[in-house]
């Protein structure tokens, strides 16, 4: 990573760690256990690659931060409330996250799942939240981001590629399902993150088209790479317990496609992403970057 990519993520996750520190009750507000659980999941040091997608993607269109801010809270907000869920035994059933001690693990199975439900809450308040001094277009903007982030949360993408995880589980799953399956789970929520950002910074047709390619083509590959990690590297790297997909028999796209054919996809996703965001030439650069990032991480 370059030092100025590197700056540019440290700057705005230093951003979005303030508005999140904001958006929630302090640790001793009633009742103070459940906002113990979701504070330590929610600052538990994640990447912050969603809200800072969300950030970029306004930026990249001539947003502003106050704009685009609550729509990065609400993603990083949904976001941990997915993992807390997965890693539950009656899902993933994982003991370890961000090199951690999962939440069920922590506070017990009823607070972790609460926990999970009030992030998931408090997401959407924050995006109904709308300033009485806002005009009428940021408002149409901020319904428009909202119901882009509820699509990307419901049964059509993140809930729904769960159930298909779920059930595929030591089963042959062909390649059209197993790529529906990842835009589901995974995709879904990144590619929200771009869109939603981009129409909350007031993105005309083209952009919002090309952004939109990119969002798909990240989307997809964040969660090929993550399947290559997970068959390549160890918990110590990546802060989780490593080779669960493989001892759970899902499908994923090593055990599909084998792992120097995923690690070609995963190129040939880069190539599509930054092929997306050429039509808006300078504009893009931090897009650009972290869709590098995604690809060639090693965590």
């Amino acid at each position: 990573m370059s030092d100025a990519l590197a700056a540019a993520l440290d700057s705005r996750r230093a951003v979005v760690e303030e508005a999140l520190d904001r958006a929630l009750p302090p640790h001793g507000a009633w009742p103070a256990t459940i906002h113990r659980a979701v504070r330590y999941s929610l600052f538990a040091g994640g990447k912050r690659i969603r809200p800072i997608l969300v950030l970029a993607a306004g930026e990249a269109v001539g947003g502003t931060r106050d704009d685009v801010l609550p729509l990065a809270c609400a993603v990083e907000m949904i976001h941990t409330y997915s993992l807390i869920h997965d890693d539950l035994p009656a899902m993933d059933d994982d003991d370890l996250r961000r090199g951690k001690p999962t939440s069920h693990k922590v506070f017990g199975e009823a607070l972790a799942i609460l926990a999970g439900d009030a992030l998931l809450t408090r997401a959407f308040h924050l995006m109904a939240e709308v300033p009485p001094e806002w005009n009428g277009d940021r408002v149409r903007r901020r319904l428009a981001a909202a119901a882009i982030l509820g699509e990307a949360c419901g049964t059509g993408g993140l809930i729904g590629g769960q159930v298909e995880d779920l059930e595929s589980e030591g089963k042959a799953v062909a390649a059209s399902a197993l790529e529906r399956l990842h835009r589901a789970k995974t995709g879904a929520l990144l590619s929200a993150c771009v869109r939603g950002g981009a129409v909350l910074g007031g993105a005309g047709g083209a952009d919002l088209a090309s952004l939109a390619r990119y969002a798909s083509a990240i989307g997809l590959a964040f969660q090929v790479v993550d399947d290559i990690l997970d068959a390549t590297e160890g918990a110590e790297q990546l802060g989780k317990t490593a080779g669960k997909d493989h001892a759970a028999q899902k499908a994923t796209y090593v055990s599909v496609h084998g792992l120097d054919r995923a690690r070609i996809m995963a190129r040939d996703l880069l190539t599509e992403a930054l092929d997306a965001l050429a039509p808006l030439g300078s504009r893009t650069e931090l897009l650009a970057g972290i869709a590098r990032l995604i690809v060639e991480r090693r965590a």
